[in-house]
């Protein structure tokens, strides 16, 4: 059994959208709150708060006369909020992301509920203090019992749930088929075999609309009704473009998953590409790192393998043919003569291939070959 989660777009009543404002407010605060606790304890008196410490806090604020509007939300999302604080925090001290930062109430809301603040009966979900079901647009029949509900709010003013499932995954067929692929900016990615897929450039089909809106957004008056409503449309122009790369994103990655059995990739560290400032709006717009983790997630439901290929590897100034290393190789160059072989090669289709090569080389020599699903390869230069 597999854990996968379910999002759906739900509409509330307007007792259901006050009940949930004022949790996604309540879970803000309690977040922040707990936040400033254990930064002021660990720079003034070098204390060190910890999950248990902290829900101590919580039970301290609900006790308060000036924060007891505490107690009007259901309890779980409030302790859930923590829990996540405390990973976030787990995430910092072993280096793998920043410091946490406060919440702010323009970003996306979120609240989760474990199975005491919930109920599933007969295909209708119910929230804690509500007795109204959730109006959701089913897209799919959900495989079993949710586990958890992650109810958020996104900038444009959507609502959605997040349903947390158990399902049996499914293995396709086993195909000879391997493939390579060249990440880039003018192709979103190129194939061993030679097939181009375009670079959909979903913001700048939106630039103009979205530039446009952002000038009524900066003439309206700071605080006034109308300057909420431009914010909503931005957001929502936004909202548009992220719904876009993850639509063709989707498709693309479900397309290469059921027609090759293993799919070799570079490790790209697209956060440190993003610091070029003439390429950061390419970048992120092509969504590189989210299509390497779609591909890596469905490959394990599907029983396929995906190899990544070490970010130093010199793909590109390599020949495929002989093997020979032209050293620098400006972007600029897009086809180049190899001197050794005398074949010339086009950039990417040769990257492809030797990426192919070195992921399936490797996984010949036995590293990682047992198990389905990601298999991470380092290759030296």
């Amino acid at each position: 059994m597999t854990k996968r989660a379910y999002k759906y777009r739900f509409y509330p009543t307007p007792e259901q959208e006050q009940l949930l404002a004022r949790t996604f407010g309540c879970v803000r605060f309690v977040y922040n709150s707990a936040l400033r606790y254990r930064t002021d304890a660990f720079s003034e008196r070098k204390e060190k708060v910890g999950y248990t410490a902290a829900n101590a806090h919580l039970s301290k604020m609900k006790k308060a006369e000036e924060t007891a509007f505490l107690c009007e939300v259901s309890s779980v999302p409030l302790q859930q909020c923590l829990r996540h604080q405390q990973t976030a925090f787990n995430n910092f001290f072993e280096g793998r992301a920043k410091y946490p930062v406060f919440k702010s109430k323009r970003d996306r809301q979120s609240a989760e509920f474990t199975r005491s603040a919930f109920k599933y009966l007969e295909g209708q979900l119910f929230m804690a203090k509500s007795k109204v079901p959730l109006a959701i647009r089913w897209s799919r029949v959900l495989p079993s019992e949710p586990s958890t509900l992650t109810v958020s709010k996104d900038a444009a003013g959507r609502y959605f749930v997040s349903c947390l499932c158990e399902f049996t995954a499914a293995p396709l067929a086993i195909t000879p088929r391997m493939v390579g692929i060249d990440l880039g900016l003018k192709d979103l990615f190129v194939t061993s075999e030679g097939h181009r897929t375009d670079n959909p450039r979903h913001t700048a089909k939106y630039a103009i609309q979205l530039a446009r809106a952002q000038r009524v957004l900066s003439k309206k008056k700071l605080g006034s009704r109308n300057r909420v409503k431009a914010r909503k449309r931005v957001a929502g122009i936004h909202a548009k473009i992220s719904d876009c790369r993850m639509d063709s994103l989707h498709k693309l990655s479900r397309r290469l998953i059921n027609d090759n059995q293993v799919i070799c990739v570079e490790s790209l560290k697209v956060k440190n590409m993003v610091r070029n400032r003439r390429l950061a709006k390419s970048i992120s717009d092509a969504g590189w790192g989210e299509f390497v983790r779609q591909l890596e997630y469905k490959s394990e439901w599907a029983g396929r393998q995906v190899a990544r290929i070490d970010q130093w590897y010199p793909s590109s100034r390599r020949c495929s043919g002989c093997g020979h290393d032209v050293g620098h190789l400006p972007l600029s160059i897009r086809a180049w003569d190899c001197p050794s072989c005398e074949v010339r090669h086009d950039r990417d289709i040769n990257a492809a291939i030797n990426i192919k090569a070195a992921g399936l080389a490797v996984l010949a020599l036995g590293e990682s070959v047992s198990g389905m699903g990601h298999v991470p390869v380092s290759c030296s230069r």
